[in-house]
């Protein structure tokens, strides 16, 4: 199969894939796989299969076809497909929750040098690795790559990776119990995809619908909650996309659970196991959970630098640094700072996010 005939079966598995015929599509393209002879046409096939399978939710598949991606870029020898291989590597150890091989493989993408796809896909490289820090429970670090690819999305003029930014800013913020700006970010990502998304997959829709369902739920709108997880599944439903599916169910149930005792389903893990031991009258066992529960606030630094409170057992009002920092909203209005109590650098400029 030569050059342009492996275009021309690339871009008929597109029109496949855009209309739903999912298997159809990966079909052409496995046939472009095995008897495609250009490297080229190889490379831009196996980005199809990633990404396909991906939102297919079947990630050990996606991950198999990158790194075939990355051995091709290799035979080329050309540092923009390596960049691209590498961030689908970073982006299918991200979809495993392999988040210490995901940031590995983000921070290999940042060390190539003079590539022309670095500007375009800074960005996505920045918010992937954002993502893997906030598995692994890193906030300020995860809060600094969001805010780089903020940065190279406005740069850019990237509407839809703005657009992804705000969606994980705003799982971001529900994690960290400031429910208004987890409801912010999802609402300013479902204008961006409302002004500027007339050609834009229907999955960026669906995608700002759930994270606004779920921070609905969290700030006790039920009824708005229930209306978002409806929109998101319904086009999840549509376009075969089993990750999102998962996630709104999960939605639906924690709708529900919500409608049936709102109070009992915000409470922490740790607050019920406190309430436990301490009425078992089991004191051994309560200290050493307070003790646990303070190293891993101190660990994961969610807790004011002003006021010495933990950040996330409640609904609060927050505020980020310049440098990443987090603080209650109050506290900083209250002492007027000028540097960040935490790692002193000035706090003059308004944070990004």
């Amino acid at each position: 199969m030569g050059q342009d005939q492996t275009k021309q079966q690339i871009e008929k598995g597109l029109q496949l894939y855009q209309s739903n015929q999912t298997e159809k599509a990966l079909q052409v393209w496995m046939k472009v796989l095995e008897k495609g002879s250009d490297l080229v046409g190889r490379f831009r096939v196996l980005g199809c299969l990633v990404t396909a399978h991906s939102e297919m939710g079947r990630y050990k598949e996606m991950l198999k076809f990158a790194v075939v991606q990355t051995d091709t870029a290799r035979e080329l020898e050309d540092a923009d497909f390596l960049l691209e291989s590498y961030l689908n590597l970073a982006r299918s150890n991200e979809k495993l929750c392999e988040f210490h091989k995901t940031i590995s493989y983000c921070k290999t993408c940042l060390g190539l040098p003079g590539t022309r796809a670095g500007a375009q896909l800074g960005g996505q490289v920045s918010l992937s690795m954002g993502n893997a820090f906030l598995g692994l429970s890193l906030f300020q670090k995860a809060l600094e790559s969001f805010e780089k690819a903020l940065r190279y999305a406005h740069n850019n003029d990237d509407t839809m990776l703005e657009c992804r930014v705000c969606c994980s800013l705003g799982s971001f913020y529900a994690q960290v119990k400031d429910y208004e700006k987890a409801l912010f970010f999802p609402c300013k990502a479902a204008e961006l995809v409302n002004d500027y998304g007339k050609g834009w997959s229907l999955k960026y829709r669906a995608m700002s619908q759930y994270h606004m369902a779920v921070a609905y739920r969290l700030l006790g709108h039920l009824g708005s909650a229930m209306e978002c997880c409806e929109e998101s599944m319904k086009i999840a439903l549509q376009h075969g996309d089993r990750p999102l599916q998962a996630l709104c169910l999960l939605c639906f149930a924690d709708i529900h659970r919500s409608r049936g005792d709102l109070e009992l389903s915000q409470l922490k893990l740790h607050c019920l196991s406190e309430v436990i031991y301490r009425s078992k009258g089991l004191q051994r066992e309560l200290r050493a959970h307070v003790v646990s529960f303070h190293e891993c606030v101190e660990e994961t630094e969610l807790y004011c630098g002003l006021c010495g409170e933990s950040i996330g057992e409640k609904n609060s009002r927050l505020q980020a640094l310049p440098c990443s920092h987090i603080f209650h909203l109050r506290c900083l209005q209250t002492n007027g700072t000028r540097s960040c109590p935490n790692c002193r650098r000035s706090s003059m400029k308004p944070g990004f996010v």
